[in-house]
């Protein structure tokens, strides 16, 4: 299958490769491919260079992100940061029409001002925004793209855990879908499956993704507690 994903980060870099080990024809979207691969200098998160990275990945292709949605067969993943997230997405609304678009973004601010900061190993701890009323990564992006099937999945989850959960645990944790459209949360239940995961739990439909987004708080709250000052090797379970 030809399946896009959105970004270069971390996260959509640990989903393209995961992809590509399975067999699958990548193409990965960037606002500008010339500038992505001019960078020298590792981004934010200390990730080397992408073209660095893309040179060690081969069988996965770089494109715009409207090229790379429109070179999809019908499942797109959106791994492009929460707060640029609908306004990147909504240029591209044409070519997203009709297929399925997987979102784990964040509501994530970062350097905000507040009274009462919480002090991580890193820094202070960002806020939610929207946190509650409304979901980022979810409702927002499905009120952008009303002809595109979105489903909320992976967010409460390190994405290298997502694409290898059995690397937790055994794969004994639990893994959540959130979206309007039953065929869309079959897809991309059908690829957590392909990843290894067994526990896959629909939450029903897509305002449970202000929960997913909300758990991000106690997800980093977790892994301090765990002496994982970045990220978090951990999984939860739902136990029934």
């Amino acid at each position: 299958m030809k399946i896009a994903v959105l970004g270069t980060g971390g996260g959509a870099r640990a989903h393209a490769a995961k992809l590509v080990d399975l067999g699958h024809e990548v193409y990965v979207g960037t606002r500008d491919p010339e500038a992505t691969l001019a960078r020298t200098e590792p981004d934010m998160m200390g990730n080397a260079p992408y073209g660095q990275w893309l040179a060690e990945h081969p069988g996965i292709t770089l494109k715009s992100f409207g090229d790379a949605a429109v070179a999809a067969d019908t499942l797109v993943v959106n791994g492009i940061d929460g707060h640029n997230a609908v306004a990147a997405l909504t240029t591209i609304a044409d070519r997203l029409a009709g297929k399925t678009l997987v979102d784990y973004a964040v509501p994530f601010v970062y350097e905000h001002e507040t009274e009462h900061p919480w002090p991580t190993p890193w820094g202070v701890m960002p806020k939610l925004e929207p946190c509650d009323t409304d979901s980022l990564g979810g409702e927002q992006i499905q009120r952008a793209l009303p002809a595109t099937r979105v489903v909320k999945s992976f967010v409460t989850q390190e994405q290298t855990t997502v694409v290898d959960p059995k690397a937790v645990g055994g794969g004994d944790h639990t893994m959540f879908v959130a979206g309007e459209d039953a065929d869309a949360k079959r897809q991309v239940t059908d690829l957590l499956k392909a990843y290894g995961w067994t526990d896959v739990l629909d939450l029903g439909p897509l305002v449970c993704a202000r929960g997913m987004e909300m758990y991000a708080h106690l997800h980093s709250a977790i892994g301090f507690g765990l002496g994982q000052q970045f990220g978090g090797h951990f999984g939860i379970k739902v136990v029934r």
